[in-house]
């Protein structure tokens, strides 16, 4: 069964994200040799049923804390089909970097511009197709909490993880 790494800072979503693309079935469990936790579930997409992984939170591929280690690993040595970066669509500027380190590392990432409602009362405007054409990757806004944009993201994953494979 192919795999979904979930990944970005803590704060931005991605438990709600997570219980969005399993239905909140969830394994929660220590990973090997840590006390860090990390949630697995399945979730179907398209005709295609995936383990979906919600990792530790993370600003860094180079680790710092032990969470960090655990969410690097997962992605490095579990090879994930598809990576969905989840950032705050308020702090885009500042959450980009781990974008740019996940694909420096060439690993499949779909980048999820979450809390896009909160960004658009506080005056700010994404142009996302901008944004993925500069990055060569999909963009996806979202708000979690509502599941705006969740059928859009479902549908480039499936379109995505196709590609990848």
């Amino acid at each position: 069964m192919r795999k979904i790494a979930i990944v970005g800072s803590p704060n931005v979503g991605k438990s709600v994200l997570f219980n969005n693309l399993t239905g909140s079935y969830a394994t929660v469990s220590n990973y090997p040799g840590t006390t860090v936790e990390v949630s697995r579930g399945k979730g179907k997409i398209g005709d295609e049923e995936f383990e979906v992984i919600d990792t530790p939170g993370m600003y860094s591929l180079l680790p710092i804390t032990e969470e960090e280690r655990v969410a690097r690993s997962i992605l490095l040595d579990e090879q994930p089909a598809v990576i969905l970066h989840m950032i705050d669509a308020k702090n885009l500027e500042r959450m980009l970097t781990l974008t740019l380190q996940l694909l420096e590392a060439g690993l499949p990432v779909i980048l999820v511009l979450n809390i896009m409602d909160e960004a658009q009362k506080a005056g700010i405007r994404i142009d996302s197709r901008h944004l993925e054409k500069e990055l060569g990757i999909p963009v996806v806004e979202a708000v979690s909490t509502t599941g705006k944009g969740m059928d859009v993201l479902r549908g480039r994953i499936e379109s995505y993880a196709r590609a990848k494979s």
